[in-house]
Order: C-alpha cells, then sequence, then structure tokens
C-alpha cells in the first residue's frame, strides 16, 4: 500500500517520516519525495490513525483523496526538476508533468489551479525563483551562468521573472541576502 504524505519535500523530511514510521512500528518497503510504500497487513486503523496524528504533529499530512495526492504528485515532480538537478530539462514541463502522471496536461493544470490558487506555471516560477536565490547567496556563478542552468534565454528573463516572483531584481536581492529563502514547502505560497 502506498501512504501519499504531504509536505514531505525534502530529503530531511523523508529521514522525519522514516523516524515517524519506525516508532509506529512500521517499516517501509519504499520511501520517495511525498510518498511512502508498506507492508498492507500492518496497517491496522489505530496504526494508521498513529502514525497521521504523528505525521501532524510533525508538520506532515496523510492524504487520503484521489486530487490531494495527485496535487502532492504534481509538486514534487518539480521540486524534483528544479532543485534536484543541475540542468533544466529539454522537454516542456508540461509534457513532463502529463508523463509522469499519466494524465493530460490540461485536466492537471484546472486542477491545480482550483486546489492552490496558483497555475502550474506560477508554482514552478516561484520554485525557480528559489533555486536562483540559492545560486545568488552562495555566489557561486554569474548571473548569465545561472540563466543558462535553470533553462532562461537570456539574463533579462531569468531577471523579469525573478522580480516577478520576488518583487526584487537578482542584483538587490543578493545584496539583501539569505533572510529571503524560503523552505521548500514554503515556496509557491503567495
Amino acid at each position: 500500500m502506498v501512504l501519499y504524505i504531504k509536505n514531505m519535500v525534502c530529503n530531511r523530511c523523508k529521514t522525519a517520516v522514516l523516524h515517524l514510521l519506525n516508532d509506529a512500528g512500521v517499516q517501509p518497503l519504499h520511501i520517495a519525495l511525498g510518498e511512502v510504500t508498506v507492508a498492507d497487513s500492518i496497517l491496522t486503523d489505530d496504526v494508521l490513525h498513529t502514525i497521521s496524528q504523528s505525521l501532524l504533529l510533525a508538520g506532515f499530512e496523510l492524504i487520503d483523496n484521489r486530487k490531494s495526492r495527485i496535487i502532492e504528485k504534481i509538486k514534487n515532480l518539480v521540486i524534483e526538476l528544479v532543485h534536484r538537478t543541475d540542468e533544466q530539462p529539454r522537454e516542456k514541463y508540461s509534457e513532463l508533468i502529463a508523463a509522469n502522471l499519466h494524465y493530460e496536461y490540461s485536466y492537471l493544470s484546472k486542477l491545480f489551479s482550483e486546489v492552490e490558487g496558483v497555475t502550474i506555471e506560477h508554482y514552478i516560477i516561484s520554485q525557480k525563483a528559489e533555486r536562483i536565490k540559492e545560486y545568488l547567496v552562495f555566489d557561486e556563478l554569474s548571473l548569465s551562468e545561472v540563466a543558462f542552468r535553470m533553462g532562461y534565454s537570456s539574463v533579462a528573463h531569468l531577471s523579469a521573472q525573478f522580480k516577478k516572483a520576488t518583487g526584487l531584481t537578482p542584483s538587490h536581492f543578493k545584496r539583501i541576502g539569505a533572510q529571503l529563502r524560503k523552505p521548500l514547502d514554503e515556496a509557491g505560497k503567495a
């Protein structure tokens, strides 16, 4: 059985969820961003209730409806593509999302907008802005190198989207520093 867990967006989150499950006496068969596979035989109603309560106390949430699971899968895929790779995909995000979730992109886009109050595109731009903030804070690459890595056609395009997402130019953000960065589970929220 697969359990879907909201806000499980990074490796530390996976570790925290693993500890919570172990404390409940559950040994996962597989753990990934937003998903944990466990043996069906160990999931009694009492165990599920214990897991759900422990997750809530730690800032996670057990997702039990199909639409919420789809939204979490979209978010986790975007986070994986933006934050876990140094090169942006050659395919369009819309194509990758549709292919990975096995739904028409128009359905996924409408569902995401209805539930989250922002478009998938806005969420992607917000995630990219957080990744750009990381590059700017650590000052390892020039802005043109960051633009190339993040899949922007130019520094001007990156700067325009960054300003639209954050209200600041990249150079202004660089002066202000790290206090404006958001954790992955908060990036994309207004």
